[in-house]
Parts: structure tokens; sequence; C-alpha cells
């Protein structure tokens, strides 16, 4: 190959292939953030959003593949461009990191949907059965047996939470912790005379896609204390890649703490009283 000195090469012309491999990558990025913003504040149903997300990771793969072919051209032909093909492939992984991640998730977790502190008789959702009622969303009913099983391999730490606190004050820490996750909380209903049940139905959502997850809350009593059962279950998607998992376990540690909380105190034992001398004995 014919060496190039640095003025020669400054007046060669930019690769083709490398100025389309870093168009197709800011095409990737935009579109991937786009279909982002559009799950998130659902101005479009899920799958169409996903739909177009994917069509970004494809067209980030494309990217790839048009920069290797760049790069051979260059080597070739001596033109200019890898600046271009630094900047493709660096867009490219930013947005194949996270997709990669969840891939890495989805092999490494079971696949299911409902997780709940209580298999037998789990939660149920009520006003929100509704809105897993329209069409390509999970449904409201456990998922049954087989789900079960697969949860407790996974998560043998997802158990219901015995707290020695009366059942109104569990109620309460529950809503407080409710509310301190930013969960929408659709419906919320105190322990009450016969059965004193309270009950929490909320949405949560993932953190980056923003798919909605909902949750059911039982407090019943139990003694003197109390037991608190959560249900947690992907409204999409036949596998939650473990955020269902990790978000009871998250409140199960915290109410946890509200039983660590209700131990009162030793109080130290009153300073001795120091005589004054000369005082009599």
């Amino acid at each position: 190959m014919t060496r190039r000195f640095f003025a020669p090469y400054q007046s060669e012309p930019y690769s083709a292939l490398a100025t389309w491999a870093r168009r197709l990558a800011v095409f990737a990025a935009v579109t991937a953030i786009v279909s982002v913003i559009i799950v998130r504040f659902g101005f479009l149903e899920v799958r169409p959003a996903l739909a177009t997300f994917f069509g970004a990771l494809a067209c980030a793969g494309l990217s790839i593949l048009v920069s290797f072919a760049a790069f051979a051209a260059i080597w070739q032909n001596g033109s200019r461009g890898m600046g271009r093909i630094l900047a493709a492939l660096s867009i490219n992984v930013l947005v194949l990191a996270y997709p990669a991640y969840l891939a890495y998730k989805y092999h490494q977790s079971p696949a299911i949907y409902d997780i709940t502190t209580d298999p037998i008789d789990p939660p149920r959702f009520d006003a929100l059965a509704r809105l897993r009622a329209s069409e390509g969303s999970n449904t409201a009913v456990y998922a049954g047996l087989y789900s079960a099983e697969q949860q407790r391999t996974a998560y043998p730490n997802i158990e219901p939470v015995q707290l020695d606190v009366p059942v109104q004050r569990a109620y309460d820490a529950t809503l407080r912790f409710v509310t301190r996750r930013k969960w929408r909380i659709v419906d919320a209903r105190p322990p009450q005379p016969p059965r004193r049940e309270g009950h929490i139905e909320a949405v949560a959502r993932t953190p980056v896609m923003g798919f909605r997850e909902d949750v059911a809350i039982r407090v019943l009593p139990d003694g003197t204390g109390s037991r608190v059962d959560i249900r947690s279950s992907s409204r999409y998607f036949e596998s939650d890649l473990g955020s269902n998992a990790a978000r009871i376990a998250s409140l199960i540690e915290d109410l946890n703490g509200v039983a660590d909380d209700n131990v009162a105190p030793k109080r130290p034992p009153p300073p001795a009283k120091v005589q004054a001398k000369g005082a009599k004995k």
C-alpha cells in the first residue's frame, strides 16, 4: 500500500461507508430514545412501541456491520473516516448496552411474571383486574402451581411478613412505604371490623422503559400482631426479569424494620445519688 503523509491524507475524501455508519448509529439512538418515551408516557400501545425499539436495535446492529466494512475500505484505499467509525461504534455500544443486560437477566431469571408471598391464597386484584382485562395483558388470576414452584426455587426469601405490631399500625406503615416509592395507589382500604383486613392496590413502573407492574397487598391480624402478604405481577410479557421479586423483597425489608422499631429500648438505670460530705448515714 502506498504510504500517505499527513498533508495528502487531509485531501482524501471521507469514506461513504463511514458516513453511513454514523448516520445509522444516530438514527438508532434517536429512535430508541423516542420509543422509550412513547412507552413511559403511553402514547402508543406497548407492543407497537416495542416493535419500534427493536427496530432501533436492528439499526444499531446494521451500523456496526457498516462500520466494519468502512474500516476495511479505509484500510484498502486510505480514505478518511476513522473518527466517524469510532463515533458510530460508541453510540451503538450505548444503544445496545441496556438491551444486552436485559438479555442476560432473561436467561438468568425464571419465565414467570406473578410473584407473591402466599401462593396458596395470594392477594387479589380487584380494582386493577379491569386494567388487566385488555387484549395482550396478563390475566389477573394467579398463575398457579407452576409459577409457585418456579418462585420457590428462584426466590426462596419471598415469604409472608409477620409483625409484632397491631394490624392498623402495620397497614399504616405499609401504605407509607408504598407512597414513598411513588407507586400510583388505585385502592386503599384500612382494616375494619369484622374481618379487619387491610387492602392496598397500586401500580409500579420499571426503571427505564416504565412498564406497568401491579401490586396487591393484604394486611391481616395475626394474634396480637399482624401479617402482611404482597403480590406483584407484570402486566405484559411472560418473564419479569426478576423485577417483581426485587420489589417485594425491598418492601419486606422495610416492613421488617417496623417490627424492629417496635421494640422499646431499655431505659438506662438512673444515676446513683452522690451523698454530700458530712451527711448523716
